[in-house]
């Protein structure tokens, strides 16, 4: 008879260590800044030793990357936007409309827990020039994103007539920015629901035929 395989309690321990430790340095970068936030704080807050933090993650700057993978993801799990199931199911809607309708609702989620802190970026890269090197050089990641989506979007039969994949991704890209979401919701007041709307109507628009 086949044993039972056990969960590793120590390395669900870890797991949740890791985790609360990643979720108050979030608070602390974005209430405080980078440079104005100390690993001993983190460790404080976090309710673990320092040298914890320090084991874990060596240094501030692999926090920080790790804060804002974190956002972006919505938990720690090693998997890719484009292999998230939220991501999948909206590539596989049969209309364009539904596809942007999942989409757009999926990227507002990510949107909510990435633009608070992309300002925080160009700030921590200012104050610590090695930031930088914790994303390498490249096509921006979010382009990337948002091109797998519009190559799935074109196919649909209620596409625009004549509409590329490259224009699909650049409105997509650009719509869809947490700057353009920072404008609206931090600056102008707007709930995320009525963001989420003005996207879907102005790339709904933009991207499908017109009816009828």
């Amino acid at each position: 008879m086949d044993k039972v395989k056990r969960p590793d309690k120590r390395a669900e321990r870890s797991r949740r260590t890791r985790e609360k430790v990643v979720e108050v340095a979030r608070e602390l970068f974005v209430a405080q800044g980078y440079g104005a936030t100390s690993l001993q704080e983190v460790a404080d807050r976090a309710g673990v030793a320092v040298q914890t933090v320090y084991f874990v993650f060596r240094n501030k700057r692999t926090l920080f990357k790790d804060v804002v993978d974190t956002s972006i993801a919505g938990d720690t799990e090693p998997v890719a936007t484009m292999d998230r199931e939220w991501f999948r199911a909206a590539c596989a809607e049969p209309t364009a409309a539904g596809q942007l309708r999942a989409h757009i609702h999926g990227t507002r989620e990510i949107l909510g827990r990435v633009a608070p802190i992309m300002p925080l970026i160009a700030a921590a890269a200012a104050t610590d020039p090695e930031i930088a090197a914790q994303w390498p050089e490249g096509p921006d990641p979010r382009y990337t994103v948002q091109y797998a989506a519009a190559e799935a979007l074109v196919r649909k039969p209620d596409i625009r007539p004549g509409l590329s994949v490259e224009m699909a991704a650049d409105l997509l890209f650009g719509l869809l920015s947490p700057q353009l979401y920072l404008i609206f919701v931090r600056d102008r007041d707007w709930s995320p629901d009525t963001w989420e709307e003005w996207a879907r109507t102005a790339l709904t628009s933009q991207l499908c035929a017109d009816p009828g």
